[in-house]
């Protein structure tokens, strides 16, 4: 079964949208989503929305930092995130923020996979898997044979052979990546909504749970659109021109 894996949409509804189109004609039939469905983007409401829509229909949901700072305070954020927090918080109603404060950090589908935002080594203090060292940390942190994550905004895959040898790399997009079971895994999935790897593009990933195989997918969309927004509702300018660099 291919499942969707869609991580930090910062609501950004045009990424979403397309993404889930996408992902929909391409044969995917269950999504997992890894977090911060909130923050930067213009449309927080409608994500929220959409997230809690597919939840009632099957799909696994999971608390990202973004959604955690709109009732519990935007404590260790920059300036910029900050900002934006306290004007999501504002366009978000009583359902949609106590839908947020229900999620769990993690799940785990029993078959030697472990979902989380940003790193099963201390999941609730939202630590970057930018390292080698940082993955080694994750890796320790559970016995998963894959764990997959988001929160860094970059594609990585990070992988640990049976004796002992960690390596990263920056994974090829739309192309079969095979998990093998001798090996232990650490998928970092892109971002919907805000990419930050110089392609503006929104990314996600489709994971095939029988033949445990892996792709990174990019999708156009309405970059222009979900930019414009961002400054016509008066977030800072600087958030809509991240999105149209990628950066």
């Amino acid at each position: 079964m291919w499942v969707g894996l869609l991580s930090d949409i910062h609501g950004n509804r045009e990424a979403l949208e397309s993404c889930v189109a996408h992902a929909r004609q391409s044969g995917i039939g269950r999504f997992i989503f890894l977090g911060d469905y909130v923050g930067y983007g213009a449309d927080p409401g409608f994500a929220v929305d959409t997230v809690m829509r597919e939840v009632e229909n099957g799909a696994i949901a999971l608390l990202g930092n973004h959604d955690a700072a709109i009732a519990g305070g935007t404590g260790g954020m920059n300036a910029t995130a900050a900002r934006a927090i306290d004007w999501t918080r504002d366009h978000l109603d009583a359902t949609q923020r106590e839908f947020l404060t229900r999620l769990p950090l993690t799940f785990d589908d029993d078959n030697g996979r472990l979902f989380v935002h940003a790193s099963a080594h201390a999941p609730a203090d939202w630590e970057y898997i930018t390292s080698i060292e940082e993955a080694a940390l994750c890796f320790s942190a559970t016995n998963a044979q894959a764990t997959f994550c988001g929160h860094v905004h970059v594609p990585q895959l990070y992988h640990l052979l049976a004796g002992g040898q960690l390596a990263g790399l920056i994974p090829a997009q739309a192309i079969e990546i095979p998990l093998r079971v001798q090996e232990r895994w650490v998928a970092v999935i892109g971002s919907v909504g805000q990419p930050r790897d110089g392609n503006p593009e929104a990314c996600y990933g489709a994971l095939e749970t029988e033949r445990n195989v892996l792709i990174y997918v990019r999708v156009p969309y309405d970059v222009e659109t979900a930019a414009r927004k961002i400054c016509e509702v008066g977030l800072p300018p600087m958030l809509g021109l991240r999105l149209l660099e990628g950066a």
